[in-house]
């Protein structure tokens, strides 16, 4: 009986809570649709993350019961093959869907449930091992900690020993992991030398701090709470036991293992290596870019839009009076060091960067509002990225809105190092990380009611949205945005990086390039530091076809805007093209194309 009305309340809590926060109504009369059924297997799919829900947030309320908030997602090799078969399941599901019975919308939506479900089967069928779940960059090893401290709420007692309670399961994550990695070396694939070395490090790292991030973050949001010494004590020492018992053997573990296994560690740096490692790369791809381009066909198309791009540069850098000797990454990289493009290291530095990134934002969003048909309700903020993570985060990022639209989105700049904001290339990062590009995107997306649940949360790909970010930095240039050729030395620098990931990630992956020759490669292009190029280059070798995202995704948009141009003539416009792109969610590509194709025809009938 306890159990029966334990299971009732569930329910009917996280009924309230799909209609409040998502619009869902599960009591309604209407026929169950394929709409339907992708929100449930959606929400169930979101359910079964703990992050996930810490996260999101909305559903705290159902803590009490989920208890949510104290674990982390702990899949087993059990509970991958169940995973597995569920996407089986799922697959039949969709395929039952007659194609003639269901709207031209919903024919789009099974396209991309399919294309998603389909590359998830595919991965798991024939390279199960092949991914690099610890690695030096985003290792599960660095992400528990992370989310830990940076996510985990502490804002009442019960989210206080939620938080011990996490700390206690990663004992239990880092177990099964460990496990994950045995069959993996059964499987005769093992990271590259450069990465166990640099993972090793970390670990030994950690150890030697003792939990030391974990307390002191504790300890910081304990103190805001409010609550009586003694029951302060009694937290701290609940965690100390769970750092002591717990998280430093399983660590010490984790090292053990990363040691014994070292020897066999893979001397080449390419996926290529591994067991038919070149059809892995081939999926990676189709998943990344949702194209079907072979990796010769983006090696050659990066290899062409580096050359274009490097010789507007060179244009530019002479009408400037620059040396014509020098090469475009030569000067690029001496124009990182010019002081007349640089803050002055005073104490109130950061507060005048971010007043200026706000700013340029302000400008951005009036330059660019009559290329759109609609703008978002959401408003977006610039912050410094917090100077407990600056060190080792991205030179900028994105943080969408809530999904109420209370909470603004939030472009972050780091401002750890003067030099990580010469003024030249700001203006680019505000038109790619907030407006025309990110936060346009991301809000529109958010507040489209327009729009099934499935095709607003349900699948999104950095083909999409990294692609278009980096075409909104050539429209706002198009715009007249950036009127000084500065400015637009920072696009094409933006621009240039991302050509340069096309050559490097297929010649790591592909053509057998070691680390160095496509360190070489980078930094002779892009006049990049030795160091950022390293940091790159090794992204790329973790995290094979990511990296290609950007760029083939820009080329696709610009491709399918040629085609509408020369199509329709005088009757092209930009508002009802940006529409089409920006009011189907977050497609693959090949969507895309069929969407602007059936546009132009219907603006041709």
């Amino acid at each position: 009986m306890k159990f029966l009305t334990k299971s009732i309340l569930l329910i009917f809590l996280g009924t309230i809570f799909l209609i409040m926060v998502y619009g869902i109504n599960l009591f309604s009369s209407k026929p169950f649709s394929l709409d339907h059924y992708l929100t449930k297997y959606l929400i169930i799919s979101l359910s079964k993350s703990p992050e996930y829900l810490t996260y999101v947030g909305a559903v705290d309320f159902l803590n009490p019961i989920t208890k949510h908030n104290g674990k982390l997602s702990n899949d087993s090799i059990d509970d991958i093959r169940k995973n597995y078969l569920d996407n089986k399941k799922h697959l039949n599901i969709l395929e039952s869907f007659d194609d003639n019975k269901i709207s031209a919308d919903q024919k789009v939506t099974k396209e991309i449930a399919l294309f998603d479900v389909k590359n998830e089967i595919k991965a798991h069928e024939q390279f199960k091992y092949h991914s690099y779940p610890i690695n030096q960059i985003g290792g599960f090893h660095l992400n528990l900690i992370e989310f830990i401290t940076d996510l985990h709420p502490v804002r009442n007692r019960r989210e206080a020993y939620d938080y011990v309670k996490r700390v206690n399961e990663i004992e239990s994550v880092i177990d099964n992991q460990i496990l994950w990695m045995v069959e993996q070396a059964k499987a005769g694939i093992f990271l590259p030398t450069f990465v166990f070395e640099n993972v090793i490090r970390q670990l030994n790292e950690i150890i030697a701090n003792q939990g030391a991030p974990l307390k002191d973050t504790f300890q910081r949001k304990i103190d805001d709470l409010g609550i009586q010494s003694a029951e302060k004590d009694k937290l701290k020492s609940s965690l100390q036991k769970a750092i002591n018992d717990g998280f430093i053997p399983s660590y010490k573990k984790l090292l053990n293992y990363m040691m014994a296994t070292k020897q066999y560690a893979n001397k080449n740096h390419g996926v290529w290596s591994l067991p038919n490692g070149d059809e892995f790369y081939k999926l990676r791809i189709r998943v990344y870019t949702t194209t079907d381009y072979s990796p010769q066909k983006i090696h050659d198309i990066g290899i062409s839009e580096v050359s274009r791009i490097s010789n507007r540069l060179s244009e530019i850098f002479n009408e400037l009076n620059y040396d014509p000797e020098k090469t475009a990454g030569t000067l690029l990289n001496e124009l990182n060091e010019d002081p007349n493009f640089l803050y002055a290291d005073t104490p109130d530095r950061k507060s005048i960067v971010i007043a200026d990134y706000n700013k340029m934002v302000k400008e951005a969003e009036e330059g660019i509002k009559s290329y759109f048909a609609r703008m978002p309700k959401s408003d977006v903020i610039v912050k410094a990225v917090p100077e407990y993570s600056e060190e080792n985060a991205a030179g900028g990022y994105y943080m969408p809105p809530s999904l109420d639209g209370k909470r603004p989105g939030v472009f972050y700049a780091n401002l750890y190092d003067i030099k990580q904001t010469p003024t030249y290339s700001m203006r680019t990062l505000t038109f790619h990380e907030a407006l025309p590009g990110h936060h346009l995107q991301n809000a529109l997306n958010i507040e489209n009611e327009e729009l099934s649940f499935y095709r607003r949360y349900g699948y999104g790909t950095s083909a999409f949205g990294e692609g278009w970010a980096l075409y909104s930095e050539q429209l706002a240039l198009e715009a007249g945005l950036a009127t000084d050729p500065y400015d637009e030395i920072g696009i094409l620098q933006s621009e240039l990086f991302r050509a340069v990931r096309l050559v490097v990630d297929t010649g790591i992956h592909y053509k057998k390039w070691t680390r160095e020759e496509a360190m070489n490669y980078m930094k002779e292009k892009t006049g990049m530091s030795d160091t950022e190029v390293r940091s790159e280059i090794e992204r790329y070798i973790v995290w094979p076809a990511q990296a290609l995202s950007y760029k083939v995704g820009m080329l696709k948009v610009l491709e399918l805007r040629q085609l509408a141009m020369d199509a329709l003539g005088n009757d092209f416009n930009y508002k009802e093209f940006h529409s089409i792109l920006l009011d189907n969610g977050e497609p693959p590509l090949f969507i895309l194309e069929e969407l602007v194709k059936n546009w132009i025809a219907l603006k041709q009938s």
